[in-house]
């Protein structure tokens, strides 16, 4: 019996549980476009809406075994996709609070010299970070994280496709956070990444 024909979602998400990548990829496929709007309303961004989908569907992957406790599959979706958006907005809030005078308001704002020293040491390390990524990377990551352009209007500009664009930028935030994982500065890994 095909998947395309399996009565209900809870027999579904028993295959899901019993390690069935099929039946995991037709619960993607039947759902992804839920969270992906719900989070695209929340942070009002196609990059960060793409990365709450992946990490939801990447948890319910990873916990599995797991989902043969859930009773309501919906209701457990809205609730982890509602709080890993919240989530990642305090980061945004957090960032956006920072940002607007980041520099001044750091600096003035203590008289910790070490603090000071942090702040440099940890622009210092995103931009060796940032020098490190592949040509192709770096303009990518510029053009949508630094200038902010959707990976629709950074694909036009570079002549590839969207979809190479996200790829990209998966690797280049990817390369930038193991770059920042050994040092003392992760805050500004959080400030600077989630932009």
């Amino acid at each position: 019996m095909g998947l395309k024909i399996i009565p209900d979602e809870n027999t579904l998400i028993e295959k899901v549980a019993e390690g069935d990548q099929q039946a995991f990829t037709v619960l993607f496929r039947k759902h992804h476009g839920i969270v992906y709007r719900f989070a695209l309303k929340l942070t009002r961004s196609e990059t960060l809406a793409e990365e709450v989908v992946q990490d939801i569907f990447m948890k319910i992957w990873l916990k599995r075994t797991e989902l043969s406790e859930i009773e309501n599959f919906g209701a457990f979706l809205n609730r982890i996709t509602r709080n890993h958006t919240y989530n990642l907005l305090k980061r945004l809030t957090m960032e956006a609070v920072v940002n607007k005078n980041l520099k001044a308001e750091f600096i003035e704002s203590t008289e910790n010299t070490q603090e000071s020293i942090d702040y440099n040491a940890s622009a210092e390390i995103l931009k060796r970070a940032v020098d490190l990524l592949s040509p192709q990377q770096k303009k990518v990551y510029l053009l949508c994280h630094v200038e902010g352009l959707k990976y629709e209007e950074a694909a036009k500009k570079l002549n590839i496709s969207a979809g190479t664009v996200h790829s990209h930028m998966k690797q280049a935030l990817h390369s930038i956070r193991a770059h920042f994982k050994n040092s003392d500065a992760l805050i500004f890994l959080l400030l600077y990444l989630y932009k």
